[in-house]
């Protein structure tokens, strides 16, 4: 017997996501205080954070950056603090839940519903054992930005007439 999929369920997943709450002011700003660290805690809470994690600015320059210096359960870390691109922006979102705590469902299938809790401007990484590069995954992931502009921008008749003349030489 085979089960029947829904339109939306043939389509993939989808989500709603509100980046600027309701009747509310705009969300608090973590510029400058966003850390990726390369381990995983285990811990989804309040921390005093500031008291233990203590990021300092070093002499050294790496590809015209300055790296940053800091330990974590004892191990140093070496870090850069990377900006996110003109016209994007990062944000920590929190997935809507009922009075009851259970996830809302909203309307059409959409399997979560996300609200905006704090916006970035930046985010520092950070490496254990080697040095921050434009090697690393994160500060790779940065180069598809321009890449999707250019994919997502709409093409005029003009340039498809100018692109096709030029096929035609």
């Amino acid at each position: 017997m085979e089960k029947e999929t829904s339109a939306s369920e043939a389509a993939g997943v989808t989500a709603t996501f509100h980046l600027a709450p309701r009747g509310e002011s705009p969300v608090d700003d973590l510029t400058g205080r966003v850390h990726l660290l390369p381990c995983s805690v285990k811990h989804n809470g309040p921390s005093d954070v500031s008291n233990y994690f203590k990021p300092r600015n070093t002499d050294i320059e790496v590809e015209g950056i300055r790296v940053q210096e800091a330990f974590f359960r004892g191990r140093k870390l070496h870090g850069f603090t990377v900006p996110i691109p003109d016209g994007y922006s990062g944000y920590v979102l929190q997935k809507s839940q009922l009075g009851n705590g259970k996830d809302v469902e909203n309307f059409e299938g959409e399997s979560g519903c996300w609200q905006s809790r704090r916006q970035f401007g930046n985010i520092t990484y950070w490496n254990h054992d080697n040095m921050p590069s434009s090697d690393d995954p994160l500060f790779r992931c940065f180069h598809w930005f321009p890449i999707s502009d250019a994919l997502h921008k709409k093409v005029t008749p003009e340039e498809m007439a100018k692109a096709a003349a030029h096929l035609n030489k």
